[in-house]
C-alpha cells in the first residue's frame, strides 16, 4: 500500500470519526426537561416529538455516513477510480470530454448510492413525523430536473475549468476563480427567474393586512422590493421558511405558504425585518466576499496539487490528469474546508444576532420575533438543546435559546 493511499484513507476515516463523535455528543445533549422559555409554545408531547425527530435524523445520518464511507474506501482500494478513468479514456476523446465522462461516471455512481437514502429520508422519516407532502411523481420529477440542470449548467462550467487548466498555464487557477465567481453571481439573477420556478410555484401575495404591513414596513425602512410572493412549500413539506432572492431593485421576498398559515401578520413582518437586517447590515456582501476569497484559495491549492502527480497513486490511478486531480483535491481539501467553515459559521452566527437586533429595534417589538422563532422551532421540530461542539462545527445560526435570551434583553 503506497504512502499517498494511506494519507487519503486517514483523511477519510478521521473525517468520519469526527462526525461520529460530534453526532454522538449531540444525541447525548438531549434532555427530557423542556426549557422554561418554551412553556408557552410547546407541550410535553410536542417537545418529546422534536427530540425523537432529532434522534431519528441523527441516527440516519450516522448510518448514511457509515455506508458511504465503507463504499468510498472499498471503491478506492479496489481501483474504482482507475476503472472509471480507463472506461472514459477508452472512448478516445480529448482531455476535456474525457474529463466530463469521468466526472459523469462518478456522478452516476454517487447518485445511485444517494437515491435510496433520499427515498427513505423523505418517505419514511419525514412521513413518520408528519412533514412529508412529496408525492412519488414530484420526487421523480425533482430528480430528473436536477440531473438535467446539472448537465446543462454544471457540464459547461466544468468543461471551462478543464480548458483553463489545459490551455492557460501557470495562472489557470486565476482564470478558473474569475470564471466560477462570475457564474455564481450570474446565477443569483437567473435562478429566481428560470430555475426556481421549475420546482415551485410563486404567486404574488394577495392584497390584505399582511401585504399592507409588509409594504408599510419596507417604506419606513426605505427598502425597495420588486415583489412579495408566496411559494407552495406545502407541495413537499409542512416545514416553515422564508427567504430573500435577487439583488438591488430585483429583490423579492418569498414566504412559504405554510409560514403564512402558521404565523400572524406581525410575526411575519418580524421575520421579514430579520432578513432585511442582513441586507441593511451588509451581511450578504460580507459573506459573498468571503466566499469569493475561499473560491480563489481553493483553486490556488488545486494548482499546487497539480504539481505533485504522485498523489494520483493514492487513488490507485495509473495515469495523472487534470480532471482526476479535481476529485483528489475534493477529498484532500475536506479537513481544510472544515476549519474554514468554522470561521465562516462563527461570523454567520454573529450576523444572526445582529439581524435579530435590527428586527427588534426597527419593529419596536422583540416579542413578535421571539414568538415567531418559537413557532418556527415547534413546526420544524428543531433541536432546542444542541451540543456546543456540534454548534461550533456546523451551526450557521445560534441555538434558538441563545437568540431568545439575547432578544429578551434588547432595549428599544
Amino acid at each position: 500500500m503506497n504512502t499517498w493511499l494511506i494519507v487519503v484513507l486517514c483523511i477519510i476515516l478521521i473525517s468520519f470519526t469526527l462526525e461520529l463523535v460530534v453526532s454522538s455528543l449531540n444525541l447525548g445533549a438531549l434532555t427530557p426537561d423542556l426549557p422554561k422559555e418554551f412553556d408557552d409554545v410547546y407541550n410535553r408531547e410536542e417537545y418529546e416529538k422534536s427530540q425523537n425527530y432529532t434522534v431519528a435524523t441523527t441516527r440516519f445520518g450516522i448510518l448514511e455516513n457509515s455506508i458511504s464511507t465503507v463504499l468510498t474506501v472499498g471503491f478506492l482500494i479496489f481501483g474504482g477510480f482507475n476503472w472509471i478513468d480507463t472506461v472514459a479514456r477508452g472512448f478516445g476523446y480529448g482531455t476535456i470530454v474525457t474529463g466530463l465522462l469521468f466526472t459523469a461516471g462518478l456522478g452516476i455512481l454517487s447518485f445511485l448510492v444517494g437515491v435510496p437514502f433520499s427515498i427513505y429520508s423523505t418517505f419514511v422519516i419525514e412521513e413518520k413525523f408528519g412533514f412529508n407532502k412529496t408525492t412519488v411523481k414530484t420526487f421523480i420529477l425533482d430528480l430528473v430536473k436536477g440531473i438535467l440542470l446539472t448537465m446543462i449548467l454544471g457540464g459547461p462550467l466544468l468543461a471551462l475549468i478543464f480548458w483553463f487548466f489545459v490551455a492557460t498555464g501557470t495562472y489557470a487557477w486565476v482564470y478558473c476563480w474569475i470564471g466560477v465567481v462570475s457564474f455564481t453571481i450570474l446565477m443569483q439573477f437567473i435562478a429566481p427567474v428560470l430555475i426556481m420556478p421549475l420546482f415551485n410555484k410563486f404567486t404574488p401575495l394577495e392584497s390584505g393586512e399582511l401585504k399592507d404591513k409588509i409594504t408599510d414596513y419596507s417604506i419606513k425602512e426605505n427598502f425597495q422590493l420588486s415583489g412579495i410572493f408566496t411559494m407552495d412549500g406545502s407541495k413537499r413539506s409542512t416545514k416553515l421558511n422564508a427567504f430573500f432572492t435577487g439583488f438591488g431593485k430585483f429583490r423579492k421576498i418569498v414566504f412559504f405558504d405554510t409560514l403564512i398559515e402558521k404565523l400572524t401578520p406581525d410575526e411575519i413582518v418580524a421575520v421579514l425585518a430579520h432578513e432585511m437586517g442582513h441586507f441593511k447590515l451588509k451581511h450578504i456582501i460580507k459573506m459573498m466576499s468571503i466566499s469569493i476569497i475561499q473560491t480563489g484559495f481553493m483553486f490556488f491549492l488545486l494548482s499546487l496539487l497539480l504539481k505533485v502527480p504522485e498523489i494520483s497513486k493514492g487513488f490507485m490511478l495509473e495515469q495523472t490528469s487534470i480532471y482526476a486531480s479535481l476529485v483528489i483535491f475534493g477529498v484532500l481539501y475536506s479537513p481544510i474546508s472544515l476549519f474554514t467553515s468554522i470561521g465562516v459559521n462563527i461570523l454567520s452566527r454573529k450576523h444572526e444576532f445582529e439581524a435579530d437586533a435590527y428586527a427588534a429595534n426597527t419593529t419596536g417589538d422583540p416579542g413578535q420575533l421571539i414568538t415567531s422563532l418559537k413557532k418556527l422551532s415547534r413546526a420544524n421540530l428543531s433541536n432546542l438543546t444542541p451540543h456546543p461542539v456540534h454548534v461550533f462545527l456546523h451551526y450557521s445560526h445560534p441555538p434558538l435559546l441563545q437568540r431568545i435570551e439575547t432578544l429578551s434583553t434588547e432595549k428599544m
